[in-house]
């Protein structure tokens, strides 16, 4: 109990402190110093009619909406005792990983400069700063050469083999150089995350984790079914859905009314945590906009427009090296699909701001990662003169742009777009390229679905691991992307619903192993990786909601 209170009385001084320096706690200054105006207010009761004043008014909801944001993101207090990066990650091993990881990426960014001879960032000269702002709203019109391109998604030592020995004219080593350093991205952490090992399960002294066949071998905590169907209750297959077409209780139609109803009433209320809860059923379309941004807690307030327009500035006046690498992966990726490609301009404006926005930087308090530092000119390894590169510390790699354009559909505003995703970043996507020992985090997302599959699809996966077809190979690419760019639209919106809803990244695991399952009389007569990957080519029919309903509460005993 003692214990219990000392958490809890250390989670309250950490957000109190974290709303002192929002535009919400200076609103509420305000607001409070403007009531003492309001002939209601008395002296001999002034703290119960401040208090009441803010509740009719609707100040309590927000400060309300405010601390249960933070309650979402921030993670569980640790000991007194233990030193800071255990708040970071509390496994040495993990954060040795996470450590070895980014100095390999920052060896590559730096070695690119080397070999490119261009600056990390400069300055733009003038005419290059009208001519951007000029085509601000239309970048997706500028159309380098890219006759020598093309988009190669093979095994890592295929690329290397690529970018070792191809010699290339020099007028295109720049960007080729630029192309092979962002697709290596995903394929080596994919490689890192495979030879991850704790030291102290070396000699297979864990009795427990012997029998795990897969690649990921580290001996984390993962739900088995039965925790899943608890954790995931409100899937079950008595309970009304959006993205379910043959509900046996209640006609589709009925339930979707119904539910639309309900979620205005929601809105109106302006609850986060209502918000939250009421979506683990999924959001009616008409809703999900205003829905997920009271749930993220986003309002737009002007000083938030204006903040949007000064990281745009900031575009225009110079430009960083990982400039190039964003506009490469547009160009690769939802500039390719059939759902994004009109989002084009959308994505450039969006993640050219992101990766200069220092507010960015708050979240590696919670995140096993470190933002990669740079120097500046001629004081190399002289801390004083470090800086972080980018300013937002985020390296973007091969994919990144998806993490955006599935919310072009529901943000049409860019300001509003950008404070959309910069949340569900902060709260979410970071946690799929980083390695830490998170229950959201891409390795334990790994050997959950693993572990799935191993333990309820037993034939399936010895099967598939005798032929070399290892199923993490496959749904890795799923996973880290949150499956954007693989499901048809309306279903990723369902399957992001739930994300939200249940503050959880585990149902991209569940969804991964569920495809499986699905596919799995096919599978059964693969006998290579390829025909395994030919397979799984094509996820853009797949119903999400029946897959993942099936999957848990169906098939699985």
């Amino acid at each position: 109990m003692l214990q219990e209170e000392s958490d809890l009385s250390l989670i309250i001084a950490q957000i109190v402190q974290k709303l002192k320096g929002s535009n919400l706690y200076a609103q509420l200054e305000r607001q409070a110093w403007a009531s003492l105006q309001r002939p209601e207010i008395k002296l001999e009761s002034l703290k119960e009619d401040i208090k009441e004043f803010f509740k009719v008014s609707g100040w309590e909801k927000k400060l309300q909406n405010a601390v249960y944001s933070e309650l979402n993101v921030y993670p569980l207090p640790s000991h007194p005792a233990a030193p800071p990066e255990h708040l970071k990650e509390p496994l040495v091993y993990m954060r040795k990983a996470q450590g070895s990881w980014e100095k390999r990426i920052l060896k590559s960014l730096n070695s690119m400069c080397t070999e490119l001879s261009i600056p990390l960032a400069r300055k733009r000269p003038v005419g290059e700063q009208k001519e951007l702002l000029n085509k601000w709203n239309e970048m997706g019109t500028d159309e380098p050469d890219l006759s020598l391109f093309r988009p190669v998604y093979a095994p890592k030592d295929f690329l290397e083999e690529i970018s070792c020995n191809v010699i290339l004219p020099s007028s295109s080593k720049s960007c080729q150089l630029l192309f092979l350093k962002a697709l290596e991205f995903i394929l080596k952490i994919s490689l890192v995350l495979i030879n991850l090992r704790n030291p102290n399960y070396e000699n297979g002294d864990s009795l427990s984790f012997r029998t795990h066949l897969g690649l990921i071998q580290v001996p984390l905590k993962v739900k088995d079914i039965p925790e899943l169907k608890e954790c995931f209750a409100e899937l079950g297959l008595n309970t009304g859905q959006l993205g379910i077409d043959d509900s046996t209780q209640v006609p589709p139609e009925l339930f979707e009314n119904e539910h639309v109803r309900i979620g205005q009433k929601v809105l109106a209320e302006q609850d986060s945590a209502a918000a939250q809860q009421y979506i683990r059923q999924g959001s009616p379309t008409a809703l999900r906009a205003e829905l997920w941004a009271l749930i993220l807690n986003i309002s737009s307030q002007p000083e938030d427009i204006l903040y949007y327009e000064q990281l745009k500035m900031n575009v225009i006046q110079h430009d960083l090296l990982v400039d190039s690498l964003i506009y490469k992966d547009v160009k690769l990726t939802a500039s390719n699909d059939d759902y994004y490609f009109v989002f084009e301009d959308y994505l450039y404006q969006v993640l050219l701001c992101f990766s200069r926005d220092t507010s960015v930087l708050g979240h590696f308090a919670y995140n096993s990662a470190s933002p990669p530092k740079s120097y500046i000119r001629g004081k190399l390894g002289l801390e004083e003169y470090a800086v972080f590169y980018p300013p937002n510390g985020v390296i973007p790699f091969h994919g990144f742009s998806m993490y955006v354009a599935p919310l072009c559909f529901l943000y049409h505003e860019p300001y509003k777009l950008y404070q959309i995703f910069r949340e569900m970043y902060v709260r979410f996507f970071f946690r799929l390229h980083s390695i830490s020992s998170h229950p959201s985090g891409i390795v334990s997302l790994c050997l959950l679905f693993e572990t799935l599959l191993q333990t309820y699809l037993p034939q399936l996966f010895y099967h598939l691991r005798e032929i070399g077809a290892q199923p993490l190979r496959i749904s890795f690419k799923w996973m880290v992307r949150a499956f954007s760019g693989y499901l048809a639209t309306d279903q990723l919106l369902l399957l992001w619903d739930r994300i939200l809803g249940y503050n959880s990244l585990e149902i991209l695991a569940v969804l991964a192993a569920a495809v499986f399952a699905f596919r799995a009389v096919n599978l059964m007569e693969v006998t290579s990786l390829a025909a395994a990957e030919a397979v799984l080519a094509d996820l853009s029919t797949l119903k999400v909601m029946p897959l993942l309903q099936i999957f848990l509460f169906a098939t699985v005993t």
